[in-house]
């Protein structure tokens, strides 16, 4: 009879290890596996981190949080926060609700919160918050993406200087050679003219233009930092990436690239895919936040 447990409890092992329950794998540049301490190691000498994420997928966020801990201490907490669900005309009440000036009722009342935030984003500003660290709220106010999308970007012209202070410095340049934009037109150029398929990607352009200049300007010598965004914004080495290149070519920045896999291996996509430094892959049916 023990032998008869025994063997059932062998070949249970041998089943649950089949079945690989692995949460996330990281990738390198050269699409090799690479251990999450080595990863971390490796991040510590970069000026720019972007994390991409899916915004829903509830790992993802739960990684952002573990990769900003252990830069904290890696880099003895020469860390600086930023993320794309801020936006600029809220960096006051962020500053405040990080002084301890104003509470968690207030900052709700005050700043335009994703519906995601108590679960996604409320944690990497609380750690900011304990540790005292800064956090940029990097992201154009989305009235100005909106007026883009339906009246262009020179209709950014006519704003008093009081609110240009809260998009890129004018002119943007929008061009197809960025990566992604060119996948935008591709996607939608048989299904809306031209006019306004330029303005949606122009949209997009000042939210990734005004990101880039957000970081740039608070860069600290011997900080990294570390930004939150859709993975879109960085992807390919585009979006925000290619603005920040623009303003300083010498920066160090890693991408770090997130995809979803429906294999219990967890492997990267088989084609069009382009590695970026640090490349995430995690399980299609991870619990989404939302």
């Amino acid at each position: 009879m023990r032998k008869l447990v025994l063997f059932i409890f062998v070949l249970c092992l041998g089943f649950f290890k089949a079945q690989d329950f692995r949460s996330y794998q990281f990738f390198d540049k050269k699409s090799k596996t690479i251990s999450p301490e080595k990863v971390m190691k490796e991040l510590a000498d970069y000026d720019v981190v972007f994390i991409g994420e899916h915004h829903d997928n509830s790992i993802n966020h739960w990684l952002e949080k573990k990769i900003t801990e252990a830069l904290f201490e890696k880099k003895k907490g020469q860390i600086i926060l930023g993320a794309e669900m801020f936006e600029r005309d809220n960096q006051q009440a962020l500053n405040s609700y990080l002084a301890g000036k104003i509470d968690t009722k207030v900052l709700k009342d005050s700043v335009r919160l994703w519906k995601n935030y108590e679960t996604d984003y409320r944690p990497l500003l609380d750690f900011a918050k304990d540790k005292k660290l800064k956090f940029i709220a990097t992201n154009v106010p989305r009235k100005y993406a909106s007026q883009t999308s339906k009246n262009g970007i020179e209709s950014l012209n006519q704003l008093p200087d009081s609110e240009k202070n809260f998009i890129a410095k004018l002119p943007i340049e929008v061009t197809l050679e960025t990566p992604g934009y060119k996948e935008m037109k591709s996607l939608m150029g048989d299904h809306v003219d031209e006019f306004k398929l330029m303005n949606f990607i122009s949209a997009q352009a000042i939210k990734d233009a005004t990101m880039a200049e957000s970081i740039f300007n608070n860069l600290q010598a011997g900080n990294t930092f570390i930004h939150y965004n859709g993975d879109y914004h960085s992807k390919q080495y585009g979006g925000i990436y290619w603005y920040l290149k623009k303003k300083n070519p010498n920066l160090k920045i890693a991408v770090i690239s997130v995809f979803e896999s429906e294999k219990s291996e967890l492997v990267l996509p088989e084609k069009d895919f382009v590695p970026t430094e640090f490349n995430l892959v995690i399980p299609s049916d991870m619990t989404k936040t939302y």
